[in-house]
């Protein structure tokens, strides 16, 4: 069997009210009006008892009216500081591009008062050479819209030059968001943001990094220039490397940036022969065990050489590991592996095929085909087996062949 609730959890707001309006009257003495004799004194009693507490009932109930519209007023206080005053631009759009209203925020952007921008076109605002970018994001918007059956959906974003009222042009970005009027009608809700700083301040950097990168090319060059001074006899050894390696790359798939880092690795590999005897170097009969070890040491003195270079790419450990196998047979470290950067696996293959393929102070070239069955029969022991599937697939289905070419200083350029 169920309880019952008391009173205080029963009652209704109305009942609420007039318990605590009953209560004030009874506090209160009132005369009886004279003109009411007919009237036994208790009921007029009663009367005058239920008019006082409609009146308090009244009274009360004004006074939260009056508490309810200072806290209406206090939240549009509010909006206005979060909508109108808010760091970014909103504005509303048709789906004929009218702006249907804004804040003070977008008002002030665009360098007009905010009246004076409601039912104005968008377009006229933009810079008659984005005007196509604008319309081209409001068809694929609107249309998305529709196809989404009018749900919201992401936001779609782009960047474009907006013309303020005095004529000078800023950078915008507009993220839109898709909404319904109050008639079902669908309209485009829009942020605007003022990114002007940010795209000067990425031109700059774009123009810093593009001379520093030109200052790389140059120092490279010198690097592989002071090399092959040094080693005559594998002049563009290094170059013809680094154009196998690069393509290699690019066959494999890799992402850009790790294709540019391979191509500037593969140009200065052998920078550490700078430290080795130039009589070793080009030497004409077989190296003793004694010089062929000096030789060896050539990624270790390569990678002393670059290892406090600043770079985007780890150029000092591509160049130690360009000697590394897969088996760990290889030297300096004898790394095996995944302990051996992918750049350098493909250094590694890359610098085989051009050695064997190529004239030596100590013998002739052996050609490429012996280079690419070196790669093949050791495919997986000694080298990755995805590089070296690279390579053959370059020379055997692709017909790349080695160029005669011996500087690079232009291509360094432009990495």
């Amino acid at each position: 069997m169920k309880t019952s609730r008391t009173g205080s959890e029963s009652e209704t707001p109305a009942v609420a009210l007039r318990r605590r309006a009953e209560g004030i009257a009874r506090g209160k003495t009132f005369r009886i009006p004279e003109n009411m004799e007919s009237l036994s004194v208790e009921a007029a009693r009663q009367m005058l008892h239920e008019l006082r507490v409609h009146q308090i009932k009244l009274e009360m109930q004004n006074e939260e009216l009056r508490r309810a519209q200072e806290e209406l007023n206090a939240a549009r206080a509010r909006y206005f500081d979060l909508y109108d005053l808010a760091p970014v631009g909103y504005f509303t759009l048709s789906e004929k591009g009218l702006i249907l209203e804004a804040n003070l925020t977008a008002a002030t952007l665009l360098g007009v008062a905010r009246g004076a921008l409601v039912k104005q076109p968008i377009f006229r605002f933009l810079l008659p050479e984005d005007q196509d970018i604008y319309y081209r994001h409001r068809t694929q918007f609107f249309e998305t819209h529709l196809a989404s059956s009018g749900q919201a959906g992401e936001p779609q974003a782009c960047e474009l030059r907006l013309v303020k009222m005095d004529g000078t042009a800023f950078w915008g970005h507009l993220a839109a968001t898709a909404a319904q009027d109050a008639d079902g009608a669908p309209v485009c809700r829009v942020v605007l943001s003022d990114i002007t700083d940010h795209k000067r301040a990425k031109a700059e950097l774009q123009q810093t990094l593009e001379s520093l990168r030109k200052a790389v090319g140059t120092t490279i060059q010198v690097m592989v220039s002071a090399v092959e001074t040094r080693d005559p006899y594998t002049a563009g050894h290094q170059v013809r490397s680094a154009n196998l390696a690069r393509t290699m790359a690019d066959e494999m798939g890799l992402p850009q940036e790790k294709i540019d880092g391979i191509r500037v690795a593969g140009s200065i590999h052998d920078i550490g022969k700078l430290s080795i005897p130039a009589e070793i170097l080009s030497k004409p009969t077989k190296l003793s065990e004694i010089e062929f070890s000096l030789i060896k040491e050539h990624a270790r003195q390569g990678y002393e050489i670059l290892r406090n270079v600043e770079s985007p790419w780890p150029l000092a450990e591509m160049v130690y590991q360009h000697h590394e196998r897969m088996d760990g047979s290889g030297y300096p470290r004898g790394l095996k592996g995944e302990e051996i950067l992918i750049e350098a696996r493909i250094l590694a293959v890359s610098d085989v095929v051009e050695s064997m393929a190529s004239h030596r102070p100590y013998r002739a070239g052996l050609g490429i085909n012996a280079a690419l069955e070196e790669i093949e029969k050791n495919r997986g022991t000694l080298y990755d087996e995805a590089v070296a599937d690279a390579c053959l697939r370059l020379f055997r289905e692709k017909g790349y062949r080695f160029a005669e070419t011996r500087s690079i200083l232009g291509p360094i350029n432009r990495v």
